[in-house]
């Protein structure tokens, strides 16, 4: 099967060994594998860090979004069936999606929204799984909930706040405040439903006195947490809640403590690394993404679509992403 896969981890994307062409052994689905024949892809900054990061002997596949048909299943396979359109983030200790055929436990695939096309579809898995984790599992905050409170959601014109504001605007009462730099995002992020669009670059207890929100009762920090972190504590209310997906070097939570802020960490591959007792929530909350997909109350989230699933575009799309420019998502199609 074609396959686009690295060796060397930390190559400037611009060495073509980078992400390179090759053709690889046709995979085999487990007892609760499918068999997925990949239509559709999304690149996300995992992909980009684990490249950088991870290497072997043996290539590697990166990629932890797709879209496809199910080819075959596992003989304990009970959800899904042969000609099947899924879509789904997969699992980051396992081969990624960058090929032609993925094995994927079924645990963690939903059925593809029936309204969108693969590429569309391709787009909405991971920032999916990541954004209703962050909301609903780690806030703890319930849908229709949250009349007279505030969400602040920093960094939300990407691909994890493109979704995440269209969940707290559609599925809950929050206020809720999104931040962007560069006024195309910013349009973008209103565009989502945000209430209010502030400029993280500027001191951010002032945009939202600006607003007339003196604080507010929930942070979301989707980049640059450490940077942010003194302005995010400032304008928590309270007992308040902190949430982040990034990765900072360091990372100096004490300040919380005056305020008995709680921190709470967010990483939609822990169910399928642990095999926790829920992993299959992912698939109940992708079916419910559908759904909604479906009914027109989330919209898709793509950005940009770079063309052919190879290399070259794959190299283009991995730059794009470590610029920290993109918005939404970038999407490739078809072998």
């Amino acid at each position: 099967m074609k396959a686009v896969v690295y060796t060397q981890p930390g190559l400037p994307i611009q060495d073509p060994q980078s992400l390179y062409d090759t053709e690889l052994p046709a995979p085999q689905a487990g007892a609760r594998d499918l068999l997925v024949e990949v239509k559709a892809i999304a690149v996300n900054p995992v992909d980009t860090k684990i490249r950088a990061s991870r290497g072997g002997q043996q290539p590697q596949v990166l990629g932890w979004d797709a879209v496809g048909v199910v080819r075959e299943v596992g003989p304990e396979v009970t959800l899904f069936r042969p000609g099947d359109e899924v879509f789904y983030a997969g699992a980051i200790d396992r081969p990624g999606s960058y090929s032609e055929l993925h094995v994927v436990d079924e645990r963690i695939v939903g059925h593809k929204p029936r309204s969108l096309n693969n590429a569309d579809a391709a787009a909405l898995p991971l920032t999916s799984i990541t954004a209703w984790e962050l909301l609903f599992d780690r806030l703890g905050i319930a849908e229709q909930a949250g009349q007279g409170q505030s969400l602040l959601v920093v960094g939300a014109a990407g691909g994890v706040g493109s979704i995440l504001i269209q969940l707290a605007s559609k599925l809950t009462q929050l206020t809720v405040i999104g931040t962007a730099s560069r006024a195309e995002s910013q349009q973008w992020i209103e565009e989502l439903g945000a209430d209010h669009v502030i400029d993280h670059t500027r001191p951010i207890a002032a945009q939202l006195a600006a607003h007339e929100l003196e604080c507010v009762d929930y942070v979301i920090s989707l980049t640059h947490t450490d940077t942010y972190l003194g302005q995010l504590v400032e304008v928590l209310r309270p007992q308040g809640k902190l949430a982040l997906i990034d990765d900072p070097a360091q990372l100096d939570v004490v300040p919380l403590k005056r305020k008995s802020l709680s921190l709470h960490w967010e990483l939609m591959f822990t169910r399928s690394l642990y095999q926790t007792d829920d992993m299959i929530k992912q698939h109940h909350l992708l079916e419910r993404v559908s759904s909604l997909v479906d009914k027109g109350v989330l919209r898709t989230t793509l950005g940009e679509h770079f063309g052919a699933i190879n290399a070259e575009n794959l190299r283009r799309a991995h730059a794009v992403i470590e610029s920290g420019r993109a918005r939404g998502k970038i999407v490739l199609e078809s072998f």
